[in-house]
């Protein structure tokens, strides 16, 4: 599938829980970085056509806003850069509120995955995946 690079694809969505919620009453910032690690990892494997993909990197993670109980959650990616084995993606978290349907933007990182081999070892991105991306740069 062809993807403009500067487009950011839906890849989930979570409902934001009673179980979801720290100490403060608001959306515990761990749960919320397994949904991001989960995410990328859906969209990296989706990419590169291969389930053999490994979190290498998770950069700066800044809490824009709070989440409460009934918001749902949904998160996009798209591709910033695929290398030999590694391709990083771009990923933001939005909340939505589902009375107005208005998102705002809750958290925005990016992600590094290495594909590896059945030893746990790196290996390339198959040519062809890196093509598709290339031609959108």
């Amino acid at each position: 599938m062809e993807q403009n690079k500067n487009e950011m694809q839906l890849i989930t969505t979570h409902i934001c829980m009673t179980k979801d919620i720290g100490v403060h009453g608001n959306m515990f910032g761990g749960i919320m970085m397994a949904w991001i690690d989960e995410a990328a990892s859906v969209m990296a494997c989706r990419v590169c056509r291969t389930p053999n993909m490994v979190t290498l990197k998770l950069e700066e993670s800044v809490f824009h806003k709070k989440v409460k109980v009934g918001f749902l959650i949904l998160i996009y990616g798209r591709v910033h850069r695929i290398g030999n084995t590694s391709i990083t993606l771009d990923i933001e978290a939005r909340k939505r509120s589902v009375y107005s349907g208005d998102e705002e933007q809750v958290l925005v990182t990016r992600v590094t995955f290495v594909r590896i081999d059945e030893d746990g070892s790196p290996t390339p991105i198959a040519n062809s995946v890196k093509e598709i991306y290339k031609k959108n740069e």
